[in-house]
């Protein structure tokens, strides 16, 4: 079985590496370019589409992959794959058309629903500190099509570098990879392979200086395919297990919800764009493009081994181990961000208040108002 996994995941990043190329020329040929402006870091005009290039090898690979493996759900599987469609189909029109933010949400919707039409949906709330599940009914379908449009969206707010989505994406898909080969799940090991495979082939086309940009048809793709797959391995678990998926996908959700802070510390639209996220505060601190990159990838990773370390005390029914790393991530995650500027260049107040406890002069929260 081992052997097929690594034949899935030759067989997608060979896919990729060889389509690439070709979705790079039908991008410029069909004009889904990506021009320079005040808010984009690159210089030049660059093709997008990149998604296109990560589906087809994701799809390919799973029609040759999964005749020889049993125990495969067809039902999850084909939800994914024609979700996924509409999500890349829904990208690639954004990539060449600019849609408005509406058809973009429908096309997410569309998607998200029929995953939920194949079965997916997180079905149990288990409580903290308790063994107590009780089934949460119909709230099941929003609050799983809710948690796939915001990892979508999550995923693609973060592409502001070249290699930044699909680097995290990839170590946020081996870290859901792991989790499967641990539990074991079959269907989520082959997706979770198979999709890893043709990000790396992607990769080596996106990452910094970048060929191809993976546009909204990627960055959304990936989005989709992390949160149903992590709706497939832990659906019967929120409240305290739904961190494990939250915390696998850490980086582009911590983003986003800084973002949300940011504009409204700000008094701004929460659609207004910026180039406050964390990706442009590395760089106004001076990190070179290539090395802001890997520092989020450094970050992906801790979040990626506290979720696995999070699953085996979860396993073990260590609760307050669990709550002791979500603490200390958290806090961190605060201190961080504070101490580079992503919520506001001013207002530090975590920082402020260690700062007290240490006796050292304090940033008053009105310096530059």
């Amino acid at each position: 079985m081992y052997g097929l996994y690594a034949i899935g995941f030759i067989a997608s990043c060979l896919m990729a590496l060889l389509l690439t190329p070709l979705v790079k020329k039908l991008a410029f040929w069909v004009g889904a370019v990506d021009a320079p402006n005040h808010r984009k870091v690159h210089t030049r005009i660059m093709p997008r589409l990149g998604g296109l290039a990560i589906f087809l090898a994701f799809v390919g690979a799973y029609f040759v992959i999964s005749p020889a493996l049993d125990g495969v759900n067809k039902d999850a599987a084909f939800g994914l794959l024609l979700g996924g469609l509409v999500i890349v189909i829904t990208g690639a029109l954004d990539d060449r058309f600019q849609l408005s933010p509406k058809w973009k949400l429908l096309g997410q919707l569309i998607a998200a629903c029929i995953v939920v039409a194949f079965g997916l949906k997180i079905d149990l709330v288990n409580i903290p500190f308790g063994t107590t599940n009780f089934n949460i009914g119909w709230l099941s379908i929003p609050i799983t099509i809710l948690w796939i449009v915001g990892v979508s969206n999550a995923i693609n707010l973060i592409d502001g570098l070249d290699g930044l989505s699909a680097g995290v994406s990839g170590i946020a898909t081996a870290t859901i990879l792991v989790l499967a080969l641990m539990m074991p799940n079959v269907t989520v090991v082959l997706l979770s392979v198979i999709l890893l495979g043709s990000i790396v082939g992607f990769m080596f086309y996106n990452f910094h200086p970048a060929k191809i940009f993976m546009g909204d048809s990627g960055a959304l793709f990936l989005g989709f395919a992390l949160a149903t797959l992590s709706i497939l391995g832990f659906k019967q678990a929120a409240v305290v297990s739904l961190l494990i998926p939250i915390m696998i996908l850490g980086v582009p959700l911590s983003d986003t919800f800084f973002a949300i802070m940011r504009r409204y510390v700000n008094k701004l639209p929460i659609s207004a764009p910026d180039k406050s996220h964390l990706h442009h505060c590395l760089l106004q601190l001076g990190f070179s493009h290539r090395t802001s990159v890997l520092i989020i990838y450094g970050i992906a990773l801790i979040f990626g081994g506290s979720a696995v370390v999070c699953s085996v005390f979860i396993s073990q029914d260590f609760t307050w181990g669990l709550v002791m790393i979500i603490v200390a991530l958290f806090l961190v995650m605060l201190v961080g961000a504070e101490a580079i500027g992503i919520i506001s260049k001013s207002r530090k107040p975590v920082l402020n208040f260690f700062q007290r406890l240490l006796g050292k002069p304090v940033q008053s929260d009105r310096v530059g108002k």
